[in-house]
């Protein structure tokens, strides 16, 4: 497709008509379609409505992926080049479970196909999701928003100034000051009695000590996701098509020394084939955005990966890297249930706790607390949801969720009065794997995270424990801790019924503390690599040994940034988004 306009519109209603024309030429098959308020922005469609015609499907960038860092990315790059953004799931705009926080673990324990998450098991017998809607995981995550550490964008050669402007774009747009309620309050004010100091405050920075981070939840409990971004898009030069799920990346293996990727196969809603072609016009790729697990997944369907992996699944062999779905990391998260006298106020994670022993320190509360206690659950550390961390890890089931949620309404309500701290890993050195267990891209692949292989992550988690035991000694916790001993007793009696942790007796006891760590793990959805730098992409994200072709996500990471990586990874892709405009326009690039 042609380079149209690059500047904003300046006339409102001729700009409304150039998008409606363009896209009744490039997404139509006769008539328009009615466009329900589902997609809220004109260059958002079904992938049923894309045409196959050659003239209409040649594109300056088709990236797969709309997540949190496929948005932005494309919304950059639209500022002056055609921009195809294919996302596998549907919108987040329409969807409550999606937008607001009091229904948070819903669509996490929403396994059907239309789910905004697609739950997995990795094989170490942790539940896991991953997203599947276009924003990625901004729309079912919880929510927390921190920047990297300076020193973190020093030692992956990001430039400190782009940085430094690409941050700002996205927090102006959905990222907002907590409200902090009294159960956050209470952590905040333990961490820094125990000596996790400074308090530094509001701040999106990474500083060791105390902090209160950012949110996309407004003060209404509503989540802003990384698809509101896409308003910042040229409307002119975008086409977004959801329910599209690439199926492989096409290359030319004959006319040149390396192959040269040229487009996507995909498939729309009613499982119709479609082929999306990149325009010929030098500079223009193919962008990968599919995040830690979708991004080396397709490249191992699209015959990029080990040889003989390929060569077991008949896959002809486009580049033979060894390293294609390799040093796979996940941090692992313990939580510990804090019972309280009274009902405490809803939250997800505000304040953490940044120490210098490599463990983060975070909090969630009050979940679902109603009259019936059928309908309470525990958010982050939902059974619902696959965290069933009073079941070790192998002996997690599907059914065992079915069996908590029977029980579920047998239980007293002090076993949803409270909240959670939770204590995760901050750079994990246990490392796995992805590899492929058929040829189908809308099944998961096979994922390994080997928690707790290496003895330094268990050290941390026991140290971590021991953080927690401190807070929970503190004055400012007295009040939560303080019940009478017939609650306690009741709470510990039914702590594995009720799928809570509540603190280890013997913390002095080391062995004791690293067996509550293995079998008491789960995840906080920070799993990271496969695609990493200087093995499968080097330091511009462009895939070794092969021309036209980036992946431009967290599956690049060798460590999660930050306590929580939302932030980066949309930070990213602006940055690149701006970083590849002016390696190709300069000062015209106008960004």
């Amino acid at each position: 497709m042609a380079l149209l306009g690059g500047g904003d519109c300046a006339a409102p209603a001729l700009c409304l008509l150039i998008v409606c024309i363009t896209t009744a030429f490039s997404f139509s098959q006769g008539v328009q379609e009615e466009h329900p308020a589902e997609y809220r922005y004109p260059f958002i469609r079904p992938a049923s409505s894309f045409s196959s015609q050659p003239l209409t499907t040649a594109y300056d960038y088709i990236i797969v992926g709309g997540g949190a860092a496929g948005c932005p990315l494309a919304a950059t790059l639209s500022r002056n080049y055609t921009v195809l953004l294919l996302e596998r799931g549907g919108t987040p705009f329409a969807n409550a479970n999606v937008s607001f926080m009091e229904n948070f673990h819903i669509s996490l324990a929403d396994i059907s196909p239309t789910s905004a998450s697609q739950m997995f098991i990795s094989t170490d017998g942790v539940f896991n999701s991953r997203a599947r809607v276009l924003g990625g995981g901004t729309c079912i995550n919880a929510g927390f928003y921190t920047r990297a550490s300076a020193s973190y964008v020093k030692s992956v050669g990001w430039d400190d100034k782009l940085v430094n402007e690409s941050y700002p774009w996205v927090e102006d747009q959905i990222v907002h000051r907590p409200d902090l309620v009294p159960w956050q309050k209470t952590v905040r004010d333990s961490l820094v009695e125990i000596g996790i100091s400074p308090f530094n405050g509001f701040t999106y920075d990474h500083l060791y000590g105390t902090k209160v981070g950012g949110t996309i939840f407004d003060r209404f409990g509503r989540r802003h996701t990384a698809a509101e971004l896409l308003a910042s898009a040229n409307p002119q030069n975008l086409h977004v098509l959801v329910h599209a799920s690439v199926q492989k990346i096409v290359f030319d293996t004959k006319t040149r020394k390396n192959p040269r990727a040229v487009g996507v196969i995909f498939k729309d809603e009613n499982g119709k084939t479609h082929k999306a072609i990149l325009s010929k016009r030098q500079g223009s790729e193919i962008i990968v955005s599919s995040g830690a697990i979708g991004s080396p997944h397709l490249l191992l369907l699209s015959g990029i990966g080990p040889k003989k992996d390929l060569e077991k699944f008949n896959i002809p062999v486009v580049l033979d890297n060894k390293f294609v779905g390799k040093g796979m990391s996940d941090n692992p998260l313990n939580t510990i249930f804090v019972p309280s006298k009274t009902p405490v106020k809803q939250s997800l994670i505000q304040t953490v706790g940044i120490t210098k022993l490599g463990v983060y320190i975070e909090a969630s509360s009050g979940f679902g607390q109603s009259s019936d206690s059928i309908h309470c659950d525990h958010g982050i550390a939902s059974a619902e949801i696959g965290q069933l961390s009073t079941i070790p890890p192998k002996q997690r089931t599907h059914e065992a969720i079915h069996e908590y949620k029977r029980q579920k309404k047998n239980l007293p309500h002090e076993a949803f009065k409270g909240g959670f701290i939770l204590e995760k890993i901050a750079m994990p050195l246990s490392k796995g794997e992805i590899t492929l267990s058929n040829t189908i891209i809308e099944d998961n692949p096979s994922v390994t995270f080997n928690y707790f292989s290496h003895p330094d992550d268990l050290a941390r988690c026991v140290d971590g424990i021991r953080v927690v035991e401190k807070m929970l000694k503190s004055k400012h916790f007295s009040e939560y801790t303080q019940l009478d001993q017939d609650t306690v007793d009741k709470l510990l009696n039914m702590s594995v019924y009720a799928n809570v942790n509540l603190i280890p007796r013997h913390t002095n006891d080391t062995s004791s503390l690293e067996q509550f760590c293995k079998d008491t793990v789960i995840t906080i959805w920070h799993y990271h690599g496969g695609c990493h730098v200087g093995k499968v992409v080097d330091p511009d994200y462009r895939v070794i040994g092969v021309d036209r072709l980036r992946v431009i996500d967290g599956s690049t990471f060798k460590v999660s940034p930050g306590t929580n990586p939302q932030a980066t990874v949309m930070m990213m892709g602006r940055y690149m988004g701006v970083k590849i405009l002016r390696e190709r326009l300069g000062k015209e690039a106008g960004v």
